[in-house]
């Protein structure tokens, strides 16, 4: 039976299960019942397990069978899905609605989780086709925690016994495009992400007489505009950054001028040389502002996720795959990268791989109109829950065919050169 037909076979169960953790979303590194839930999943499949240290991370391997897989120079491929929710107030009012106050599977994590931890069911139900091992990699935190960081430092990457060959990611999206709809982009895919913490310090003083004190609230009101404009008059309009500012505090009473003055910015970027240009002209623009006033400035500035850039041999392998299980009509290819950004950049940094949007918009819905990611709207359809688990799989058992066959060669190589020589 093609392994789709078997995926959408399981799509009950992948729908119960995703529900399960919808109900229950966890934040951050530590997400206990998440990963309790995984393991009563992958329980009894064959797989080998090994469990975070500083995280509830689960890293599971499937050691393939086919024949001819010796122990030595097996190749390995990692799939990839993070499992941590929002801090989002959910108000989609589906049935299965979070129950945990404050927090929500507004980003879709939930479907990740539940599509691989399906592939791993046609996986081990196809583990003698598999001409190596597979890595899966159910990662917490991604949310703003660096998840992927933690696992790569406890080993993810050489958890077969060697490095992964090649690495696979995936993500869900509640609006953007028609419903089912797979999104492909080689090269730089997502932007880089930073954070920005600026403290104005100035003197308190009674409101009014400003002329007495040294108000930090004109300062930053400045800062907030002129950061703007700096993006416009400093960057290259065709290597665009983008600079919002999230939090904008100062101040208790309306004729009390504060100590201080908070802002809070995030910061996306889509080029290395543009991002270290953003780590110099922040700073160096806001300690002029605050010099000006006579002020003085604190200016933390976070690097957090670097460039999501996908492989471009993978990538293609990627669209093969889609194309062969679900038809051209399925795959879009993006013309230009998103301004969100992963931590799963942290494992194409390491080794080949490509990352995979797909539309869970509702079929009825317009995509164009629907609420995005980390809305506490976000609805997200289970329709695509067996299509995703059947892409996981099947990129796995094709791309490891395909290292197989093509290290068979290898192998004799050295022998063919010694025979030239002598």
């Amino acid at each position: 039976m093609p392994i789709t037909a078997d995926a959408r076979e399981m799509q009950a169960d992948l729908a119960r299960f995703r529900h399960e953790l919808h109900r229950e979303p966890e934040i951050g590194l530590e997400l206990p019942r998440t990963q309790e839930k995984v393991l009563k999943a992958l329980d009894g499949l064959g797989y080998e397990i090994t469990l975070g240290q500083a995280t509830t991370s689960v890293t599971a391997v499937l050691r393939g069978q086919a024949p001819g897989t010796g122990a030595c120079s097996r190749p390995a491929v990692l799939l990839r899905a993070d499992m941590d929710g929002l801090p989002v107030q959910e108000k989609t009012g589906v049935d299965y609605t979070s129950r945990i106050d404050g927090a929500m599977h507004a980003c879709g994590h939930d479907l990740h989780t539940s599509m691989l931890a399906g592939a791993a069911t046609l996986l081990a139900e196809r583990r003698h086709r598999l001409a190596g091992d597979v890595v899966l990699m159910f990662q917490p935190g991604e949310e703003g925690f660096d998840g992927a960081s933690h696992m790569i430092r406890e080993g993810v990457l050489d958890a077969a016994g060697r490095r992964v060959d090649a690495a696979y990611g995936m993500h869900v999206f509640s609006a953007l495009e028609p419903h089912g709809t797979f999104c492909t982009k080689p090269g730089v895919m997502l932007s880089s992400s930073d954070g920005l913490v600026v403290t104005v310090l100035g003197a308190g003083g009674h409101g009014s007489a400003p002329h007495s004190a040294k108000d930090p609230v004109t300062a930053a009101a400045e800062m907030v505009t002129a950061l703007q404009v700096m993006v416009t008059r400093q960057f290259n309009m065709f290597d665009p950054v983008v600079l919002s500012v999230g939090v904008l505090q100062a101040g208790t009473k309306r004729n009390i001028i504060p100590e201080t003055a908070r802002i809070e910015a995030t910061i996306r970027t889509f080029s290395e040389e543009s991002r270290q240009k953003m780590m110099d002209a922040v700073p160096r623009l806001l300690k002029g502002i605050a010099a000006a006033h006579g002020l003085d400035v604190d200016v933390d500035y976070q690097q957090e996720y670097p460039l999501t850039i996908t492989d471009e041999d993978e990538t293609h392998t990627a669209e093969n795959v889609i194309e062969g299980l679900f038809g051209d009509s399925r795959l879009a290819r993006w013309a230009t990268p998103l301004s969100g950004s992963e931590d799963f950049s942290r494992v194409l940094a390491e080794v080949p791989g490509t990352f995979i949007g797909l539309s869970a918009v509702p079929r009825d819905a317009d995509p164009t109109a629907s609420a995005f990611n980390h809305s506490p709207y976000a609805t997200f359809d289970d329709g695509v829950l067996a299509d995703g688990a059947a892409l996981y799989a099947e990129l796995a058992i094709s791309r490891l065919t395909a290292l197989a066959a093509a290290d068979a060669p290898a192998a004799t190589a050295p022998v063919a050169a010694a025979s030239t020589l002598s």
